[in-house]
């Protein structure tokens, strides 16, 4: 059996030969000295030694110039997400994050969600020498965790969440979204609609929960709190929970003609219940989803739905968190990406 040869010894004397100066001013540098010694001389010695993975005990990697470190932005999920989830709205938003840091020269880090990033797992990825220059969190996580994060790396924002006063945040607009959608409803003669909510006490389904009220009553019309139903969780199980929830009540005259859904795939949920009990879709009752990702166009029937691009979201994370300075009187932005409706097949005429 072949034995793998273990990897060259990279000692300071390569290095210095390599480079053409002292080992004494290697040696210097590698521990972090910074005083009379020429600043491109400085960078040199650390690219090259990084470089050929020289890593020794005594090796400040603290005090390396922070552009010789592979430069990566880590991305934390919020309790309950799993990035592998097939179809997730966040895997949208992770791909126009990671397309935009790597144009600027930046890796993406997965470190975990808020679930799994305890502080002895959080010693361990935020190691002396760590490339991390900043943080993205995708959904709304608790004060302490943000806070804990904060103090480890304050470069933080948050995407579909908004933690005032905390970090900064991309949202999409909320209520432009649930506006439109209740006027595309209106204009197809739709008087009463329901909602099925998810998520229920995070600040995202607050936000549409609000909205939607507010475009309903804009649009002359009555939120009847007996055709709502509010959900802890927002997957599609919960679309299909909610609406059977409500199918018991269809006899009566003033059942909803149709039902607007926290998002996608409670959308496609409450689909699927509805045509398994024989309903037609959007004959009988139309149904449509206040985020949009991809996801839309490609379910049968095509969800209608309305908000912003989730790519877009992660483009401008990917912006935002570039430009954070992490000081203590660095100012915080909510950026409010505008919000758009996508006509599908879910939705028609009221009967």
């Amino acid at each position: 059996m072949a034995v793998m040869a273990r990897p060259a010894r990279i000692s300071q004397t390569k290095l210095a030969k390599d480079l053409g100066v002292s080992q004494a001013l290697v040696s210097l540098v590698l521990n972090g000295r910074r005083e009379g010694i020429n600043a491109d001389t400085y960078k040199r010695i650390w690219d090259h030694a990084i470089s050929l993975g020289y890593q020794p005990k005594g090796m400040r990697m603290e005090r390396s110039p922070r552009e010789a470190r592979m430069r990566q932005v880590g991305v934390v999920l919020r309790s309950g997400l799993n990035i592998h989830t097939q179809g997730s709205y966040f895997n949208h938003v992770l791909h126009g994050l990671h397309s935009a840091l790597a144009e600027r020269g930046y890796a993406t880090l997965f470190l975990g969600s808020e679930d799994d990033l305890k502080p002895n797992r959080l010693r361990q990825l935020f190691h002396t020498g760590h490339g991390i220059q900043g943080l993205v969190l995708f959904g709304e996580v608790r004060g302490a965790f943000l806070q804990q994060l904060k103090r480890i790396e304050p470069r933080v924002v948050a995407v579909s969440a908004r933690h005032t006063g905390r970090c900064h945040s991309v949202l999409g607009n909320e209520p432009q979204a649930l506006e439109t959608l209740v006027q595309h409803l209106a204009k197809l003669g739709h008087t009463r609609i329901g909602w099925l909510g998810g998520n229920v006490g995070l600040g995202r389904h607050e936000a549409r929960y609000q909205a939607y009220q507010a475009a309903l009553q804009a649009a002359g019309l009555t939120d009847d709190k007996r055709y709502a139903v509010f959900l802890k969780q927002g997957d599609r199980a919960e679309g299909t929970e909610a609406m059977l929830q409500l199918l018991p009540l269809r006899t009566r005259k003033d059942f909803p003609t149709a039902f607007l859904t926290y998002n996608l795939h409670m959308s496609i949920g409450a689909v699927q219940a509805l045509l398994r009990s024989g309903l037609n879709v959007p004959g009988d009752v139309s149904v449509a989803a206040a985020d949009y990702s991809p996801l839309a166009q490609q379910e049968q029937p095509r969800i209608t739905a309305a908000g912003c691009e989730a790519e877009k979201l992660g483009q401008a994370a990917a912006r935002l968190v570039l430009t954070a300075t992490g000081e203590a009187d660095e100012s915080f932005h909510d950026v409010i990406l505008p919000s758009q409706l996508y006509v599908g097949e879910s939705t028609g005429p009221a009967r």
